[in-house]
């Protein structure tokens, strides 16, 4: 998609639908970094999200039944829980990390799959994540899946059969926001599948503009739970992911190296 271009004006929003179920919110939420469960379950509630990711490998969902557990606050009933591998390096731990995670949560088959290439830049693993992401879905996942922001690797997790793609901004808790738009905008041109930016969005202005390029949701955690205030940066975020994608929808307009008066000189008032 141009940069430049926009959707039809009039086009109705229907949602955000992923694995056959509609969310009426576009932004995903992590689990992790809070000061503790009751800030988690303040700061998701001020989020609007819908989506809950959790990583199985380090927040309690029922593995330890003497600690405290994340589904007191988030529960399944009122949230769709997202297991995701964070931790993972390689396609087997990522696999029997999912698969734990479905039997924790009952034959649940969405889950999220990121494999990561090292502990320094936390960057996707892409062969492996290849390779766990066709077994999942073999095994009958549902699966969103963290990736580069390249076109081409997108486009195969796609044919595997992932259920979304979700390219990086930029490194994992950077903040430093949507390093490079041109890439995102080459994968949601392709995409058949939700598209939604994961990793790197640092405050509100990331989330809009990655809406207003045309992504169909974001997932954040560090940006909420990292905040001085990770309430109202909840409130924000549910905010910018509203208002970026109204002004999708709404259509920009063009970018040109020329002024554009506000008031034209033709039909004035002599």
């Amino acid at each position: 998609m141009d940069l430049n271009s926009s959707p039809a004006t009039g086009q109705p929003d229907t949602g955000l639908t992923i694995a056959g179920k509609t969310y009426s919110s576009r932004l995903l939420v992590g689990s992790g970094k809070y000061r503790d469960l009751e800030q988690t379950r303040a700061a998701t509630e001020a989020s609007g999200a819908e989506i809950i990711t959790v990583a199985i490998r380090r927040v309690n969902i029922g593995q330890d039944p003497k600690a405290p557990n994340l589904l007191d606050v988030v529960p399944p009933s009122r949230y769709t829980i997202l297991p995701n591998t964070a931790g993972c390096y390689t396609a087997a731990d990522a696999i029997y990390t999912l698969q734990l995670g479905r039997e924790l949560l009952n034959g649940h088959k969405l889950a999220k799959l990121e494999v990561l290439g090292d502990e320094r830049t936390l960057f996707p693993n892409m062969p492996e994540t290849l390779k766990a992401a066709e077994a999942l879905v073999k095994d009958g996942f549902d699966v969103m899946v963290y990736c580069s922001d390249d076109p081409i690797q997108a486009r195969l997790l796609e044919e595997i059969g992932c259920v979304a793609v979700m390219p990086l901004a930029s490194l994992i808790g950077s903040g430093m926001g949507i390093l490079n738009p041109w890439n995102l905008s080459l994968i949601i041109e392709q995409a058949k599948v939700p598209v939604l930016v994961d990793a790197g969005v640092g405050t509100a202005s990331d989330a809009a503009i990655a809406m207003e390029l045309g992504c169909d949701g974001v997932l954040m955690n560090t940006a909420i739970a990292g905040a001085q205030d990770p309430i109202r940066m909840a409130r924000a975020m549910r905010l910018a992911i509203e208002a970026g994608r109204e002004a999708f929808l709404a259509g920009r307009i063009p970018k040109r190296f020329a002024a554009s008066p506000s008031s034209p000189m033709a039909g004035r008032l002599k």
